[in-house]
């Protein structure tokens, strides 16, 4: 399937595919020092190497079933990524992810903006019948206005602190998503 070359701006922000040349500032914007929120959220371990993040970064790049974009502030400073992942041509399935680096660039609209384009890139230009993703349950982020509908829940599943928070799995398919953006078009107009 053919990789997109396109480009999303919102607020000063863009959404662009990742490229080669953006590997050290992937690692700089994100991982040299992961935002312990972030790592919390996604469920993502607190230190990696340069090493390991450039060469997975490079990987996926190369990876034939998966997409991946760049969230890039107005000062040209990557502030986070999309990616769709384990893309199934056959099935037409896939799995979504979200990450917003900094503090400073979430709680202003730009992840509800970024899924949006996203699962929409999904649709239209992969073809997909259907977007899943998983969310821990102290995860305030909402993708429900996006379209995704809870589909299962696997309790006390990942560590919160001193306790345990729930697993849930969330997914969205094409005649959903064609109801959610006939619904955002006649909210827009």
């Amino acid at each position: 399937m053919k990789r997109t070359t396109s480009t999303w701006e919102h607020n000063g922000y863009t959404l662009r595919p990742a490229r080669k040349e953006d590997a050290e500032n992937y690692y700089r914007a994100g991982f040299e020092r992961l935002d312990p929120e972030l790592a919390r959220l996604t469920g993502s371990k607190e230190r990696y190497s340069r090493d390991e993040v450039i060469s997975f970064f490079l990987a996926c790049l190369d990876d034939p079933d998966r997409r991946d974009f760049l969230l890039v502030d107005p000062a040209g400073r990557i502030a986070g990524e999309c990616v769709i992942n384990e893309i199934d041509w056959d099935a037409r399935c896939a799995n979504f992810r979200i990450g917003i680096f900094r503090p400073e660039d979430r709680g202003q609209g730009l992840g509800t903006w970024a899924v949006r384009v996203t699962r929409d890139l999904a649709f239209e230009a992969l073809g997909l019948h259907r977007l899943a993703l998983n969310v821990f349950s102290f995860n305030p982020r909402a993708y429900l206005a996006a379209g995704f509908r809870e589909e299962g829940v696997c309790r006390d599943a990942v560590r919160d602190g001193d306790g345990y928070g729930d697993d849930i799995l969330m997914a969205i398919l094409e005649a959903e998503w064609r109801a959610v953006k006939t619904r955002e078009a006649h909210l827009d107009s």
